[in-house]
């Protein structure tokens, strides 16, 4: 069961925050396709990006950041490996959540000691999940398209408890909203030049307490490197 921790200062989505994304989702959130596309990859995922050396690098610095204990969303968690993982090894109360069925079936055999939750992020804005002391969120805002990047960022601010921690990566490139072929299907992506990311992160309501962009090739020859942006941030 999810229970509802501290829904005082910093618990829930501020009502200001909350009339922001439901203005963008009026828009019309429609996600099936990723979803589709996750449920079909599952675990080929953890082969094709078997090395995940700046993800551990960022999921280290939120576990051994937070205080012993403290509760942590993983967004986008995935299979759960390896930051569900990382954190719940390192003593943290960690909830994961993601719109993929599939991948949360084998995070709840990958990591029994997390809870763990099927549902859009944009859904999470009514603070149903309670507040954290961190997030992480490795690769999952590159998934929405540009304009709900911002709306995404202030919801997390408004999650975090005050001087919370959010562990941030995206891919280096300037698309929104892209398809692009991925492990045999198609996913929509979207991404910042590393200036762009430290802006919008910043009018979000974040401190930036360190940063790296580490080159990376998946397993896949067909595919070529990119560079990944890893920001470790601090409620402001």
């Amino acid at each position: 069961m999810i229970t509802d921790h501290g829904q005082g200062e910093g618990g829930a989505v501020s009502g200001d925050d909350q009339r922001d994304y439901d203005g963008y989702a009026r828009l019309g959130l429609d996600r099936t396709g990723q979803a589709e596309a996750f449920d079909a990859i599952g675990d080929r995922y953890d082969e094709a990006f078997p090395h995940k050396e700046g993800q551990l690098d960022s999921g280290a610095w939120l576990a051994r950041t937070l205080p012993p204990g403290s509760r942590v969303l993983d967004l986008g968690c995935g299979t759960g490996i390896p930051t569900a993982r990382q954190l719940a090894e390192a003593g943290h109360d960690v909830v994961g959540v993601d719109i993929s069925s599939g991948m949360l079936a084998l995070a709840r055999a990958n990591v029994p000691g997390a809870h763990f939750v099927e549902a859009d992020l944009a859904t999470l804005r009514d603070g149903r999940l309670g507040s954290f002391d961190g997030v992480a969120a490795f690769f999952t805002l590159l998934m929405l398209p540009r304009p709900e990047i911002p709306h995404a960022l202030r919801m997390l601010h408004g999650l975090l408890r005050p001087g919370g921690l959010l562990a941030l990566s995206m891919v280096e490139a300037d698309v929104d909203d892209f398809s692009m072929p991925f492990l045999g299907h198609s996913i929509r992506v979207s991404g910042y030049l590393r200036d762009e990311l430290r802006q919008v992160v910043c009018e979000a309501g974040f401190e930036v307490a360190g940063e790296s962009s580490p080159a990376y090739a998946p397993a896949s020859t067909d595919v070529p490197p990119e560079i990944q942006l890893f920001f470790n941030l601090r409620r402001a």
